[in-house]
Formats: C-alpha cells, structure tokens, sequence
C-alpha cells in the first residue's frame, strides 16, 4: 500500500493542552436563529414594556435564547441605560424572626418582578464609612439599608456620587439626604404595656434579648412600655435581660418571685414561648400568677396553652414597598419623603 494510500491519523491534543470553551452566544446568534432584529431580541429579553411585540415573537426569541444558552450581559446593559438595576440590600447579621424574614423575602420577590437584582451583601464586622465603600463598588441603582448600620448624610452622598439613585432606610429614625422608611417599634412596646395595665397588671417585666444586634428592636419597645407606665400611676416596668435559651429562660423564671413582678412583656412570641414554658416548669400559674404576651403575632403562639397573647404588627407588602423604591430610582429628588411602615395592636388571648 503506498504512502498516499494510508488513512490519516487522528490528531490528539498536545500533552497538557486544553480544548478551547465553546464561543459565548451573542444577541446576534438569537436574533438569527428567531429570524428577528437583535433590537427585538434586547427589547423581549429586557422586559421593555413600551414596545408593543406579538407573544408568539416573544416566545420564539426566549425559546432561542434558552437554546444557545443566551443571557443578557448586565455590565453592557447597565451602559445602554446609563446604571445599573442592582437594588442592593444589606444582609441582617441579627436573629430578626420569622415576620421580618417572610417581609424581607416578599420585598425581594416584589422587586424581581419589576425587573431589579436585588443583591445581598455581608457587611458584618464593617463600620458605616467601610460598609459604604464596599456597596458603592457595586454600582447599585438602589440601597435599602435595614438600620443595622448607622449611616450618615456623608454616606448617603457618597452612595449617590457612585451612581445611586436612592438610599433608603428602615428604621425608628431617617437619615439626611435618605428616603424613611419608619417602623416604630415603640408603639409595639406601649401597646404590650398598655394591654398588661388594662388586665390589671402593675408590676411589668420586659424581656431584653441579649443577643447582639437586637437593640435596634428591643431598646424601643423597651421604651414604648416606659412610655405607658410614666403616664400610668402606680405602674413599674422593669428590664429582664434574657438570651433566646432554654437555660436562660429557665434562670429567669426561677429567680422571677423575686423580682415581685406580675407580667411579662416578653419581646417576641418566640422568646414569649420559652419564657411561658419555664415559667410552668417552675410551677407559675399563667395568666394567675404571671400574665404573658410577645409579639409578631406567629401562628404557633395560637397552638400554645394557654394561648399565647401578642401584639399583630401590620407590616406593608412587598409589592407597596418594591413600589415605593421603583419610584424613587425612576424620578429622583433632592427632596426625601418619610413613610410609616407599621402599626400595631394589643391581641387578647388566654396567657393574659
């Protein structure tokens, strides 16, 4: 057989090379395998509602960018529009429960809807200045900062010259040159108390998490029930510090005869659960000897027997406050607006 004849070898990779990465598809590769222009492909793949494509067009374009894999390259279409659609949200370090959690998760899901990223950040361990510059770097449309960490107008500018259309914080006060979103805790602290005295409490216990972080929710509640027994006569509130533990709970109910105190404002249901059920084992009659109530109003306070009394806070939804940072990031202002987020109320049951 001559030469010529001889079938070639397949050739192989060198020793220690690599086969190449498939080339990344483009808008042009959908536009092509839809048979549409690439504007309609970043219009269907964008969300632009103010151009009028058939359904069937739009399904064609998902359809072919599902295929070849395609997305939107963010970093190109933050230059088209001139920012980002990054809403970051600062991630909470602090145990804040499950009515916070199931709010926060609607926000998110509310703000996805309108077509924002909303990025998480871990700003543990970070000063104010520090956590700044670190979400500045994001290039974020928006901030909503959950008043973990204390800002300051300072702050606020410096997230505005990185391309932030609005700041917004949650919590008891505002900040200069932010947006307020205003959650005052002290009403869920003075309805707790107000509640108490009407059943004929004087002598109130409240319960003061020692868990790192939670003064941003406990020191005002704390003073909503000050509040109540400073306008009240011959009422006495006084601070319990107790850590969310079986063993700190059952410290405090054996040292609570002691105290002389007739009632607990328990900060939370959750720490109202475990106070309720050392208290029992320590052979405290409840309402008789010692009346309880928390707050949050969760479902399982209602399985508890007694059942659990508690104060229902009115949170927003999602979709309000989604809508409310979709405003601000579309018509930016000098001008900052407050809004008050929650309201409260006294919810009797069995345990008062």
């Amino acid at each position: 057989m001559s030469q010529s004849s001889k079938s070639p070898k397949p050739q192989t990779p060198a020793s220690g090379s690599t086969t190449p990465p498939p080339p990344v598809p483009t808008s042009a590769d959908v536009a092509r395998l839809a048979g549409v222009s690439r504007a309609t492909v970043s219009y269907v793949l964008n969300n632009a509602e103010a151009v009028r494509i058939s359904e069937p067009t739009r399904r064609k374009v998902r359809e072919a960018a599902e295929e070849l894999g395609y997305v939107p390259h963010a970093a190109a279409r933050s230059l088209r529009a001139g920012h980002t659609r990054i809403v970051l949200l600062p991630t909470p370090s602090v145990p804040i429960g499950p009515l916070y959690s199931a709010f926060l998760n609607e926000l998110q899901w509310a703000l996805r809807r309108l077509d924002y990223t909303v990025v998480q950040y871990g700003s543990l361990g970070l000063s104010g200045d520090e956590a700044v510059r670190a979400w500045a770097e994001l290039r974020p449309v928006a901030v909503i900062s959950l008043g973990e960490i204390a800002l300051s107008a300072h702050n606020v500018a410096t997230l505005k010259r990185a391309g932030a259309r609005a700041v917004i914080t949650m919590g008891p006060a505002g900040v200069p040159g932010a947006h307020a979103l205003v959650m005052d805790q002290q009403e869920v602290g003075a309805r707790a108390a107000a509640h108490l005295v009407e059943r004929g409490r004087r002598r109130i216990g409240v319960v003061v998490p020692e868990e790192e972080g939670l003064e941003l929710f406990s020191a005002p509640r704390l003073a909503g029930a000050r509040s109540v027994a400073d306008a009240a006569e011959g009422v006495r509130v006084e601070p319990v510090p107790m850590a969310y533990s079986e063993e700190s709970a059952a410290a405090l109910a054996a040292r609570w005869r002691g105290l002389g105190l007739d009632a607990a404002f328990a900060y939370n249901d959750e720490y109202a659960m475990l106070l309720m059920r050392a208290f029992q084992d320590e052979g405290l009659r409840i309402p008789e000897d010692v009346a309880v109530i928390g707050a949050d109003d969760l479902l399982i306070g209602r399985l508890l027997r007694p059942r659990l009394s508690t104060v229902r806070i009115e949170m927003p939804t999602g979709d309000h406050l989604a809508s409310l940072v979709d405003h601000a990031v579309r018509e930016p202002s000098e001008v900052t607006e407050r809004h008050d987020l929650m309201a409260a109320e006294a919810v009797h049951r069995e345990s008062t």
